[in-house]
C-alpha cells in the first residue's frame, strides 16, 4: 500500500507543473475533425506521456475494436502531399535498430471511445531530449505488434511535432 500511495504522490506532484514538452496534434484533410495534445514530462524513471484527442474515427457498438496505432516518428515535421499528408513524418523512431514493436517510438495504442481517446503511460525507451522536434503520429488502424517494420498500422491520419 505504501508503494502505491508513493506513486500517486509522485504523479500528483508531476501534474502540478507544466509539461516539459508537448505536441499539438491535428488530423489530415480527410480526418480534419481530429485534434488534441500529447504532453511529456521527463522523470527519474522515464518519460510520462499524457495524450488526449477528439474527433477520432470510431465504429459504434460494443464489439467494435476502435483501436488506433500511436507512434513517435523520425521525420522532421508533419507536412506532406495529396498521397501522404504527413509524408515528412518519416518512419517510426528507431535509433537502436530494434525490430517492431521494440522501436523507441512504439507507444501503446489509443482506445477510442465515441471519438475520444485518453492515454497515460511511462516509458524508458527514450529521453525527452532525444525526441524534441520529432513528430507523433496517429494511424488509421491498430498496430498488430508483429508486421515489420511498422505493425501494419495503415496510413497516418493525424500528426504533431514535439516542442519544448
Amino acid at each position: 500500500m505504501a508503494g502505491r500511495s508513493f506513486m500517486a504522490s509522485q504523479l500528483s506532484e508531476l501534474f502540478r507543473r507544466n509539461p516539459d514538452a508537448y505536441a499539438l496534434i491535428l488530423g489530415s484533410p480527410e480526418y480534419n475533425r481530429i485534434s488534441g495534445r500529447a504532453e511529456f514530462w521527463q522523470t527519474q524513471n522515464g518519460v510520462v506521456v499524457v495524450t488526449y484527442l477528439t474527433g477520432l474515427p470510431f465504429l459504434p457498438g460494443r464489439c467494435s475494436e476502435n483501436i488506433l496505432a500511436f507512434h513517435i516518428h523520425d521525420g522532421k515535421g508533419c507536412a506532406g502531399d495529396t498521397d501522404d499528408p504527413f509524408k515528412d513524418a518519416g518512419s517510426h523512431y528507431n535509433p537502436y535498430g530494434c525490430p517492431h514493436p521494440a522501436h523507441a517510438g512504439d507507444m501503446p495504442p489509443l482506445f477510442v471511445a465515441g471519438g475520444y481517446a485518453f492515454l497515460v503511460f511511462l516509458t524508458d525507451r527514450f529521453k525527452l531530449t532525444e525526441v524534441i522536434g520529432l513528430p507523433v503520429v496517429v494511424h488509421e488502424s491498430k498496430d498488430d505488434f508483429t508486421t515489420q517494420p511498422s505493425g501494419g498500422a495503415g496510413k497516418k491520419i493525424a500528426c504533431g511535432v514535439i516542442k519544448k
